[in-house]
């Protein structure tokens, strides 16, 4: 049994109280509110909802190419790095990236993984290696739903993804797909799919979020990569007047993974409050899948990141949530519970 005192953002709606946090066996048994000097903050760890970790190759290796020339399958820098990379350094570079993920917070991260079977094997085995938890959207056949978690579709207009629809929905297996993104002619072909996920939705339109809204169907947004890649703005706000939005730091390739940069774009170029942001970043992704985390309450697992409220960087917030929304970074970490 373990406890952490200080300043508790707790529930869904984050409402900060002091007290202490009890865990045991992997669970939050007790939530208690009670006087104490402790200055640590206490949060959930975060949910990246969208990463592509194979790109951890080939870091800052697409600065300045447009989509297509940067990412698009299957013939992008991206691509051609992921073919030549060899499976040693690929798992490698994956675990590494996953320790920097959960060095600044993360505790769990939806990957839309390349390569088919043996690109979701070689993240397996990085994976097993790092507490977060990994959650795999694999490629390719639907075959890949053997070893794989869901099924991750690079576009409705890439290929016929209708055979990989069915086997994740005979898998039980969520199905999430890119859409919208460079521009809208894919996003009526993406949601014909009936998916469980979307990710991007940079030009949705009303009509779309209408019927997102209808269907309840979820979505990733990832706007750093959205901006160096110029496909445009994501509308969070519009978003989230439809629907769950989750937050999600995309192509390891052109942004680092870090939840806390990822926070604090959003919420200075959007028109979203901290509140909104950070459920973004935590209990929307975990959601999505099903996790039982993002919140902290009696029952969910025990995921806990712990912050110094009195860093350098910290020390005067006034706000907790406001504080680590915009303002907090990896070296006001002071431990990732998992």
């Amino acid at each position: 049994m373990e406890r952490f005192e200080g300043t508790i953002l707790k529930g869904e709606t984050f409402e900060p109280i002091r007290g202490q946090v009890i865990i045991d066996n992997g669970e939050i048994t007790a939530v208690e509110e009670e006087s104490n000097s402790s200055t640590d903050i206490i949060l959930p760890t975060f949910v990246n909802a969208h990463t592509h970790l194979g790109d951890s190759v080939a870091t800052e290796a697409a600065v300045g190419l447009s989509l297509t020339e940067a990412v698009v399958p299957p013939d992008s820098l991206k691509h051609r790095r992921l073919d030549t990379a060899d499976r040693e350094t690929l798992i490698e570079s994956m675990y590494r990236t996953l320790g920097f993920m959960q060095s600044t917070g993360t505790g769990a991260c939806l990957d839309f993984r390349e390569s088919g079977i043996s690109g979701t094997t070689a993240l397996r085995s990085a994976a097993s290696k790092r507490e977060l938890t990994t959650f795999i959207f694999g490629s390719g056949e639907g075959t890949v739903l053997r070893v794989a978690d869901g099924y991750g579709a690079s576009g409705a207009t890439d290929a016929d993804f209708s055979a990989q629809r069915t086997a994740a929905r005979m898998a039980d297996a969520p199905f999430g797909i890119h859409a919208g993104e460079p521009d809208a002619s894919d996003i009526y072909p993406a949601l014909a799919l009936e998916p469980d996920l979307l990710v991007h939705m940079v030009h949705a339109e009303a009509e779309h979020l209408n019927e997102i809204a209808s269907e309840s169907i979820p979505v990733v947004v990832c706007p750093r990569a959205n901006q160096v890649l110029d496909v445009g703005r994501p509308p969070i706000r519009e978003l989230l007047d439809h629907t769950t939005v989750a937050l999600g730091t995309d192509n390891v390739m052109l942004n680092p993974p870090s939840m806390f940069r990822e926070m604090a774009y959003t919420a200075k170029h959007f028109d979203v409050t901290a509140r909104e942001v950070l459920q973004m970043a935590t209990i929307a992704g975990a959601e999505a899948i099903g996790l039982n985390r993002g919140v902290i309450d009696v029952g969910r697992q025990a995921a806990l990141l712990v912050i110094d409220g009195d860093s350098n960087n910290l020390s005067r917030a006034v706000d907790p949530i406001q504080a680590i929304v915009r303002r907090a970074g990896p070296l006001d970490v002071r431990r990732v519970v998992l």
